[in-house]
């Protein structure tokens, strides 16, 4: 009998021991230290425990990873942004780096932008920004220039990661020549090689029908309004 009213006396004991455990480490962790994040990138993993150390965190390595940028052996990438706020002992997960794929930037002048782009993914760079201008010369999406060069290093980008003037290639692209309304010229019976100099002089693409000399009729008609970039379709006598 005695046992029978005791069991339940144990059992009140023992949750109540819980449930003071479990307020216990609730309050432990409410008053614990509120840390500000710091930056590990470009860091060793090394010099970043030392740092996560002084500040009262963790650190654990999540994998490795290729980047032109940061140096192999340094840490490449954080999961909690440089600055966030968190309690003590929290984990900070990062990825280092395994350095480029390659050893030198390519030359993406005058591919087209999604070559250059193809290029710029295999090798493991990045394209930090793409700027647009106007071209009489350089055909619409072609590169014009780049920085840096291909024949810049690869130090060239770390340097500029370094000082904060950039993290990637920045590329200049054609737009194409300012857009200019014409009244289309008549081509009738104009030879096709005159034809098409005066095409490419107004900076229009020309679209030939049929295998003769000289023009037979044409699309758009003449004195149609076209601008720089609109097709000129010439239908030649040999149609």
């Amino acid at each position: 009998m005695r046992k029978v009213i005791l069991l339940p006396i144990y059992t009140i004991v023992f949750g109540m021991m819980v449930l003071a455990s479990a307020y216990l480490t609730f309050k432990v962790l409410s008053f614990s230290r509120t840390i500000a994040v710091p930056d590990l990138r470009g860091n060793t993993i090394l010099e970043a425990t030392n740092i996560v150390s002084a500040n009262s965190l963790r650190i654990k390595v999540d994998g490795e990873d290729f980047d032109p940028i940061v140096s192999s052996g340094s840490i490449m990438r954080q999961d909690i942004p440089p600055g966030s706020e968190v309690k003590e002992r929290r984990v900070i997960r990062v990825v280092i780096s395994k350095g480029a794929k390659v050893s030198s930037i390519p030359n993406l002048i005058n591919l087209s932008l999604e070559e250059a782009e193809s290029v710029i993914q295999k090798s493991g760079l990045k394209a930090q920004k793409i700027i647009r201008v106007h071209s009489g010369t350089v055909e619409r999406d072609r590169i014009i220039s780049q920085n840096p060069g291909s024949d810049d290093s690869i130090e060239t980008l770390r340097h500029g990661y370094r000082s904060k003037h950039y993290y990637g290639l920045i590329l200049v692209v054609s737009s194409g020549p300012y857009d200019i309304i014409y009244k289309c010229p008549d081509f009738s019976g104009t030879y096709k090689d005159d034809a098409l100099a005066t095409i490419s002089r107004l900076f229009m693409k020309a679209d030939l029908k049929g295998s003769g000399e000289r023009v037979k009729s044409q699309r758009p008609k003449p004195n149609s309004l076209i601008r720089t970039g609109d097709s000129v379709q010439l239908f030649m006598e040999g149609e």
